[in-house]
């Protein structure tokens, strides 16, 4: 399930032209691959910084030093490197949360060991609170994205550059009706996003200011616009919604074999497929036209969560996808984090996420929302009662109830421990 960006390159097996019919199809068939869920992923983007002065930034130099060293280590996990120089971790598809676990977790021990030997760490905060939106890597994806994301301000470049989340994937679930089937989880997943944006908001700062938004990140996403970042209407079948998103959202670039890619404007794929005004789109085209939609809930074949604010502490990762794999996956739990969220639906007014009032809401006041506040304990609880019955170790199923006890019972989240402690992030 991993999810790097070096999905630019040749295409050559998929260079045949394609019609608006055969699109649609294509998108019906490859981002919902149903089945009973066996597996589970997670990505992890971490900042790098310094382990003395997180404050000074870290120069190109250093990072193309250590991430040279890191590309010759030996790791389960893809390791890729983020437009700001953020790195990240994304994880095989694992047969169980242990086997994701141990994983990712021998794979981060390495990591941190080697970026330790050059005085650096990771960390793990939604948005960074001390430096301004700086590009590490200079490649023709990254140069139309954001030349693209301009026109609709700066949060473009500084999702790209200086956030981090945790995003969980879990199998698009049965093809019959269900806790466990794909329309419940497909709906799930939206309402159920807004609860963990909330719970695990983790970035309030920028530039050392409170911005009033617990996750400023989430806020970012939403003023990236819906056109890039929104998800598709929750009504009707999921297969025909996202079909319809994905033909509708707007073209980010068109790759050239030299030169710099076009960024055309207000292009639709479906429009290219119709017009043929930058040559006939190619199946290629329509593969990486689905890798530059950011929608909070993305299909792949399995669902990407991606609203999930990087998490502190060496093992503060393993609480979201802990608690997302057992209200995906166990079906009692999927039963009743449905019951749970289904109140809060009202609140969304029908408009798809991020862009409603529910998901504004979560990620600028986190659990300070009491009804979000209710959901995400009745979440936690369900979740806490299935991690035993998904196999889940000590370590996890403690590390749950540690958050649970610390931040959900309190209606806080680690964005408040941040806005706690910004006289100490603060060296002046």
């Amino acid at each position: 399930m991993s999810d790097s960006h070096s999905d630019g390159g040749d295409c050559t097996p998929h260079r045949t032209a394609v019609t608006e019919a055969e699109v649609e199809a294509l998108v019906r068939g490859i981002c919902f691959k149903t089945g009973p869920p066996r597996t589970l992923g997670v990505e992890l983007e971490w900042l790098v910084h310094s382990l003395e002065l997180p404050q000074l930034p870290v120069t190109p130099e250093q990072l193309e030093a250590v991430y040279a060293t890191l590309r010759a280590v030996p790791l389960v996990s893809a390791l890729t490197v983020e437009p700001g120089g953020q790195l990240e971790l994304s994880s095989q598809p694992a047969s169980s949360l242990t086997e994701c676990v141990e994983t990712v977790s021998a794979d981060l021990d390495t990591v941190r060991a080697v970026l330790a030997e050059d005085g650096l760490g990771l960390t793990g905060i939604g948005h960074d609170p001390w430096h301004t939106p700086r590009r590490f890597l200079r490649e023709p994806r990254y140069d139309a994205m954001e030349a693209c994301l301009d026109r609709t301000g700066p949060a473009g470049r500084h999702m790209m550059c200086t956030s981090a989340s945790v995003q969980v994937c879990v199998d698009a679930g049965h093809e019959e009706p269900g806790p466990l089937g794909h329309a419940r989880r497909w709906w799930l997943a939206h309402q159920l996003g807004a609860v963990l944006v909330a719970a695990f908001a983790n970035s309030p700062l920028l530039g050392l200011r409170p911005t009033g938004w617990q996750s400023t990140r989430q806020l970012m996403w939403m003023e990236i616009g819906a056109g890039r970042a929104g998800g598709p209407s929750l009504t009707g079948e999921p297969r025909d919604a996202w079909t319809r998103h994905a033909l509708d959202s707007p073209v980010m670039c068109v790759r050239r074999d030299s030169g710099p890619w076009e960024v055309p404007e207000g292009l639709t794929f479906r429009e290219w497929t119709r017009t043929r005004s930058l040559g006939p789109p190619t199946r290629a085209d329509l593969d990486y036209h689905l890798t530059t939609l950011f929608p909070p809930v993305r299909p792949r074949g399995h669902l990407e969560l991606r609203m999930i604010d990087a998490q502190p502490g060496e093992d503060g990762w393993l609480v979201p996808l802990a608690v997302t794999a057992a209200l995906f996956d166990d079906p009692e739990a999927a039963e009743t984090a449905y019951r749970t969220v289904k109140p809060l639906a009202e609140r969304a007014r029908n408009q798809p996420a991020p862009h409603n009032p529910l998901w504004t809401a979560a990620a600028r006041h986190g659990l300070a929302d009491p009804e979000l506040r209710e959901a995400a304990d009745g979440c936690f609880a369900a979740a806490q009662e299935a991690l035993p019955r998904l196999g889940a170790t000590t370590r996890v199923t403690d590390a749950v109830a540690a958050f649970r006890d610390r931040y959900v019972a309190r209606g806080r989240c680690p964005a408040d421990d941040l806005l706690d402690r910004l006289p100490a992030l603060d060296p002046h």
